[in-house]
């Protein structure tokens, strides 16, 4: 894993700093401070640029996974967390009658293989387009992956 580092202000500024230990490798969504987000891309249109939930980094009984689980497991999951919307997302009111289907900040539950994806500095992001969301949801950990 990568160093950690730090601004003066102690906001990370690498997205891999958003997962809250190295052992359970659990998304703090607090932790991607304003400087991170505008660093990453800005969806154009009617896109969404989601952070897959990676899953934890050890099992129930305490064994600790190796990378290469939790990235297959990452590239699997249909789980992510909303961090930007495009300017057209959830605008088109026909399409959308009742409004948008989620917002930033929103878990959501989208296609396996679903949307765009690709590396930056720290992990993968995803770009979908809005009708692509298939639900919002709480908790990702309620959510069993296969």
């Amino acid at each position: 894993m990568e160093k950690s580092e730090e601004k003066d202000d102690g906001n990370i500024v690498s997205l891999q700093d958003a997962y809250v230990t190295l052992e359970d490798k659990i998304l703090d969504p607090t932790k991607i401070d304003l400087s991170m987000l505008e660093r990453m891309p800005t969806p154009t249109g009617w896109r969404l640029l989601l952070l897959p939930y990676r899953g934890k980094g050890k099992t129930e009984g305490g064994i600790l996974l190796p990378d290469a689980v939790i990235d297959r497991e990452s590239l699997a999951t249909v789980c992510g967390f909303v961090l930007k919307l495009g300017p057209l997302a959830y605008e088109d009111k026909e399409k959308f009658p009742s409004g948008a289907w989620c917002q930033e900040k929103d878990w959501v539950i989208f296609g396996r293989y679903a949307g765009s994806r690709f590396k930056i500095d720290g992990g993968e992001v995803r770009i979908l387009n809005d009708d692509e969301i298939i639900a919002v949801i709480q908790d990702p950990e309620d959510i069993l992956h296969i």
